[in-house]
Parts: C-alpha cells; structure tokens; sequence
C-alpha cells in the first residue's frame, strides 16, 4: 500500500508540474513582445525652404487713361496688341474739342485786336496830354482841362496793359483747347503688348478726380515677376538676392527658376494674418508663363551637401516603457543595444529640412540603425500554434 501510494503521488506530481509548465509556456507565448521600426543614419544634401504662394505679373506694368471726357470714336490696340512708344491706340470723339478750339483762336484774335485799339487809344491820350501840357505852361487852358488829360493818358496805358494780358489769358485758353484736343488721341506711352482693354468703341469715358484706365500694356513679357506672400514668421529668412524656384498649374512637373530681388517692409493683414510681399524676378523666354498665374513657390535659404543626418521622426521617438537608463537631456535619439533594449544616444542637431536633420556631434554611424516607431504584437510562435488547416493547437 505505501508503494501504490507513493506511485500515485509521484504520478500527481507530475501532472501537475506538466499543467504548470504548459500554463507558463501559454502565457508565455501570449504576452505581446515589443518590437520596433528601425531607419538608418545616412548622408543626405539638406535644403531649407521657405514655402509660400504668389501671383505671376509683368515686371513693368503702365496703365493708360485719359484726362479728357468724351465718347470713345475708334479703337486701334486689342487684347495681345504688340504697340509700340507713340503708337495711337484709341481715338476720342474730336468734335467738341476741335469747337472748342476754334472757339479759343476767335478769343485770342479779338484780344489781339482789342491790344491794337488800346494802342491807338493810348496814343491819342499821349498826344493829347503834351499839347494840354503845352498849353498850361503858357497859362491858355485851366488847370482842370490840363488834369482830364493826364487821366485820359493813364487811364489809356492802363487800358492797354489789360488788352495785353486778355491776350495772354486768350492765348492760354487756346494752349489748353488744343491740349485737350491732342489728348483725345490716346497713345501708347512705352513700347509692350496690351494686357487687357477696358473700353469698347461708343463708349463715354469720364476723366474726373480718378483718371480712368482704357488699356493694361505690359512693357516688356520676357521679364516677369512673382509677387509672393511670405508669412510673418519666414520672413526674418528670406533675403535679396536668394534663389527661388515656382511652378505653375500650366506647366505641371515643370520648375522655373527666379531670384529674389526686393523684401518689401509694407505689411499686409488679412483676417489677422500679417504677411510680406516678396518680389521674385525671372525670365520668360519662350513667354510660357502668363500675367496672373498663381504660382507654388520655394524659397532656397542655406543648402549643406551629404552631411551625416537623423530622420526626425528618431528624434521625435520615446519608449512607451523607459530603459533603466538616464535620460539624457536636449536631442537625443534611441537605437537597439546588443540586446535589443533602446538605449538613448544624445546629439547636438543643426540644420533641418523637416524631414532630415543635420548631425553636428553625436556617437552615430552611417551603419546605425534608429528606433522611429514602437509597434506592439504577439510574438510569431502564435502563428506557430496553428495547424497547417489553420486549426488553434491546444498549447
């Protein structure tokens, strides 16, 4: 009986020792392990750009109006005219001004002719102011008479000094008639080609406080600019002279290439944002680019080449569960030790290009693999515990 008894226990025993083996080993394999998604250290070329949108437009733009009211007779320049300085664009009905031309010239001619008879009259007065002279002298008229005639004489010289300035009021009366009637002949002032016209033939133009604008002429389409708005926080970076490239919708794939060539100081506001215009300049050859066009535009602020650099997303990365080791303070990034626990490495960072950052100091290699991401999961002996019919085994 003692030996059957001590069988059956040893036998108990045992089972029990296997249930609490296969226990351990089933917890075991179901504890999710934690792994990681590893990037390399690398040599990359790092740019800095400021990104920003802007509107494409000739480099020198001249708007052409009137300064006379009238209706519009003929029109000589349309949209994509070619025109040259002097060239006459537009004609405003003559009709009124020639009139009033005229007009001024009969003006002038009278005043002219009344000069003449203020003349003649002066003359008269002077005549008849030396024989009253003479004649008092030698006590033969009154003094009264000898008086008149001395007013006579002052009021002809005075009538004469009128005369002559009616004639210069006419002559300028006249100068102004036919100014006005030369600028009822609209003329290209520059030579370029017409962007946009605002006025059709019929139609009245008033010149009043605000000259009105009949043409849009651009001077020269091989030379455009990009006025670019820069956001208030870029713009400490960007400076004259810097390269810039842009792209069109037009053009899609295609870069174009400017220069940065002024940094205005006159803010712009728009629902509280503050933004600063920055003028790019670039040329336009093969006149592909349009006035108007809205540009994607990057702005190149420092460029370093094949500099040992950190994927951001590294130095973003912390471990869910901290190593027993000191966190370092500043940047750092985290790799596998030999065995495979994160140990930070501390770094002094320098140029960035959001994706990429520069490596000034650090214990890095070309050959070191970073910790990016933390991804947990059951361990792959789960799929070992299936069946190949894909049937769950029971350990």
């Amino acid at each position: 009986m003692g030996i059957k008894r001590y069988l059956k226990y040893l036998v108990l025993g045992g089972i029990l020792l296997v249930l609490l083996g296969g226990g351990w080993w089933w917890l075991a394999e179901r504890r999710p392990r934690v792994r990681y998604q590893l990037e390399p250290v690398r040599r990359t070329d790092l740019e800095v750009k400021v990104v920003a949108n802007g509107t494409l437009n000739p480099v020198t733009t001249v708007l052409v109006g009137t300064q006379v009211t009238g209706m519009i007779k003929k029109i000589y320049a349309d949209y994509n005219s070619e025109v040259k300085k002097g060239q006459v664009i537009a004609q405003i009905d003559q009709a009124l001004f020639k009139a009033r031309v005229d007009q001024a010239q009969g003006n002038y001619q009278v005043a002219q002719a009344n000069v003449l008879k203020a003349q003649a009259n002066l003359e008269d007065a002077r005549n008849d102011y030396r024989r009253y002279q003479t004649l008092w002298q030698q006590n033969l008229v009154a003094r009264d008479d000898f008086d008149n005639a001395y007013t006579r004489y002052e009021t002809s010289r005075a009538e004469l000094r009128a005369a002559q300035a009616q004639v210069a009021q006419a002559a300028a009366n006249l100068k102004s008639a036919e100014t006005d009637l030369q600028y009822t002949t609209i003329m290209s002032p520059v030579d370029g080609v017409v962007v946009s016209r605002n006025v059709d033939v019929g139609q009245t133009v008033v010149a009043s406080f605000q000259t009105p604008t009949l043409f849009n002429i651009a001077q020269d389409l091989t030379k455009m600019q990009v006025d670019t708005s820069v956001d208030e926080a870029d713009i400490g970076k960007v400076k004259e002279g810097q390269t810039a490239t842009f792209m069109v919708d037009a053009y899609p794939g295609r870069s174009f290439t400017g220069q940065v060539t002024q940094v205005r100081l006159s803010p712009q506001t728009v629902q509280n944002v503050v933004t600063y215009n920055v003028v790019i300049e670039t040329e336009n050859p093969e006149f592909l680019l349009k006035p108007g066009m809205t540009a994607s535009v990057d702005i190149l602020v420092t460029r370093r080449q094949q500099v040992l650099a950190v994927p951001n997303a590294a130095l973003r990365f912390r471990p869910s569960a901290p190593a027993d080791v000191a966190i370092p303070e500043g940047s750092h990034v985290w790799r596998l030790d030999a065995d495979q626990r994160p140990v930070p490495v501390p770094l002094v960072t320098g140029l960035s290009d959001g994706q990429w950052t520069e490596v000034l100091e650090g214990d890095l290699t070309i050959a070191d693999q970073l910790i990016v991401a933390q991804i947990s999961g059951t361990d792959a002996a789960e799929q070992g515990r299936r069946t190949p019919g894909g049937r769950r085994r029971p350990f």
